[in-house]
């Protein structure tokens, strides 16, 4: 059966993939006939530039069945790793150009690929307006489509956990920064719960909670009274968005790349944000012992551009019309 556009998921990630069904959902919502394909998971290689490679042949494989078997007037690729190896050319959706996260051998092939998918894309979905300030030119035109953040439950019930954050990636979220501001801000009985990643060594005042199912990661930030985290670089930073849609304080330090929570840290308190991660225990006690007032709900009000609701209504005047145009 004919659709209006087709999704290709990269899928190399929980993030990814439910950012994609979310994505194929709202255009449903705007009246689009959707499909959705997604490459099939991949073994864990040694580099970042093979593990692109395996995964963008892997979505090639799926983009080419997706086309066979639905005919789209339309093909949206979920992100620029599923794009790169790309059968058919369509519009791309970007949180951040390899050009900037790919830096020296880790992108000595997507590099260049990525200049050519830059110019030939129909169309770019970029989610934040950073990513296009550090998307290289010349480049297709593009339109801005935030990933929606929605809280995932009551946010007014205990928070018995001192502090959380997440390391999926431990040296990009700069786990080592956190653990030491932590060694030297907590206090006796006090824990941070690290997520996203296998238990480290044994810490004082530290709790390995794991790689964690999405319901259950939501369900431990609505325990949480603070997200923190420290950056080396930040794509687009989805965790901590979700840590202040389920109502923690988030203390955080400047990053490169888009980073689309920073600005939102910074109007709710700038003391939660230190300049570096010499500052990043003093903010952690000032986070946990002098609580800016009102701040779930000037968070909740700073997040409304990132809920469905909005989302939708950007996919169906900004979005849809360029794709089936």
């Amino acid at each position: 059966m004919a659709v209006d556009v087709l999704v290709v998921s990269l899928g190399s990630t929980a993030g990814l993939r439910a950012a994609d069904a979310a994505l194929a959902g709202a255009l449903r919502r705007a009246g689009a006939e959707v499909a959705l394909v997604e490459a099939t998971r991949q073994r864990d290689v040694r580099t970042l530039a093979l593990t692109d490679l395996v995964w963008a042949r892997a979505a090639r494989r799926a983009a080419a069945e997706g086309i066979a078997e639905h005919a789209p007037r339309a093909v949206l690729y979920g992100a620029m790793g599923a794009a790169l190896l790309w059968p058919r050319p369509g519009a791309i959706r970007l949180d951040a150009p390899m050009a900037a996260n790919r830096p020296g051998r880790h992108g000595v092939w997507q590099r260049s690929v990525e200049r050519r998918r830059l110019r030939q894309a129909r169309l770019l979905v970029a989610v934040d307006e950073g990513t296009l300030a550090e998307t290289p030119q010349p480049r297709a035109d593009a339109v801005v489509v935030p990933i929606p953040v929605a809280r995932s439950g009551a946010v007014d019930g205990p928070r018995d956990v001192a502090a959380a954050t997440y390391a999926a990636n431990p040296r990009k979220k700069g786990l080592d920064r956190v653990l030491a501001a932590w060694a030297a801000a907590r206090r006796d009985g006090e824990e941070l719960w690290v997520a996203g990643v296998e238990a480290g060594a044994d810490v004082p005042g530290v709790r390995w909670a794991g790689r964690l199912a999405p319901d259950d990661y939501r369900a431990l930030l609505r325990r949480t009274r603070v997200f923190v985290t420290a950056p080396r670089r930040e794509d687009y930073g989805i965790a901590q968005l979700e840590a202040l849609a389920d109502g923690c304080r988030l203390v955080t330090t400047p990053a490169p790349g888009p980073y689309a929570a920073l600005p939102l840290a910074r109007a709710l308190d700038p003391r939660l944000v230190p300049a570096d991660a010499a500052g990043l225990a003093d903010a952690l006690r000032t986070a946990l012992d002098a609580p800016p007032d009102g701040y779930p709900a000037r968070a909740a009000a700073l997040l409304e551009p990132f809920t469905d609701a909005a989302i939708d209504a950007r996919i169906a005047r900004e979005l849809l019309p360029r794709l089936l145009g």
